[in-house]
């Protein structure tokens, strides 16, 4: 297909994807804003660089107009962000080279808040995805699956969201807090076929996690994740579309985040 027929093909899925029609080609519905902002508040692993800002110039110059600059620095992966495959799967895709087709598409949102919230060690089963679909129907093809553990309504409280406020290696024993169970997400490769997965804790494995598996089964197929997620109490179980737009980073293994849904009203 030569490329010059890309935005037609783009656009017309597009307009599958949200049910709406070429006359009227966005749908009329609720935008929720699933990122966390950045700041010298936002929660970063415990041994990544933390972000920072500085002001280079702000006030009136000399030429009579106001002029605001600053720098900005941090970690690949620290406050709402994607992990790109690379990260933990030798050889697959770099932060710039994910297909924006991964990045936009139908959620499934899976509650396990309830289980969780009081469960800093909860994993996200095989049951729990089957629990879903005994509700939902079978997760469809292509979906985004967003796993809502209740734990962003900690943020940016470190102790609460993290387990711990200590920095550093030392740091890392003391991590607790939900995330997708190894034998889940093998489930998930295995028997459905999603474009992306994400949650509202710090990594996909959980905090105790030290081999890190469910990022490696993951990634080894091409599926990358969204960390520190907000707001998925805001969304409906299914029925909301995601747009999750990364920072284009060449070469990076993750990057700054800024992801979004559509909830359409209902007819």
């Amino acid at each position: 297909m030569s490329r010059y027929n890309f935005p037609t093909l783009f656009l017309s899925c597009l307009i599958a994807i949200l049910g709406c029609s070429k006359s009227n080609s966005f749908p009329e519905g609720e935008w929720v804003d699933l990122t966390h902002d950045f700041s010298s508040d936002t929660i970063y692993w415990p041994t990544a660089e933390p972000f920072k800002s500085q002001t280079v110039s702000e006030g009136i110059t000399d030429k009579g107009f106001f002029y605001l600059t600053k720098n900005y620095s941090a970690s690949e992966h620290g406050g709402t962000h994607i992990d790109a495959p690379i990260h933990f799967a030798e050889g697959k895709e770099t932060l710039d080279e994910i297909p924006l087709s991964k990045l936009i598409g139908p959620a499934a949102v899976v509650d396990v808040s309830k289980k969780a919230i009081d469960n800093p060690d909860y994993l996200v089963g095989i049951d729990d995805f089957k629990e879903w679909e005994d509700q939902n129907g079978r997760i469809p093809d292509n979906s985004i699956v967003l796993l809502y553990t209740g734990y962003s309504k900690y943020w940016p409280d470190k102790l609460k969201y993290l387990g711990t406020e200590k920095r550093g290696e030392q740091a890392i024993k003391h991590l607790h807090f939900p995330g997708l169970d190894p034998e889940a997400a093998k489930w998930l490769i295995e028997n459905r076929r999603l474009k992306a997965i994400g949650l509202d804790t710090a990594s996909i494995d959980y905090g105790q996690s030290q081999l890190f598996e469910s990022h490696v089964t993951l990634f080894k197929e091409s599926v990358p994740a969204f960390e520190n997620v907000a707001n998925l109490d805001k969304l409906p179980a299914k029925g909301a579309v995601v747009f999750a737009l990364p920072m284009k980073i060449k070469g990076g293994s993750g990057g700054p985040l800024r992801i979004v849904a559509l909830v359409p009203h209902k007819n």
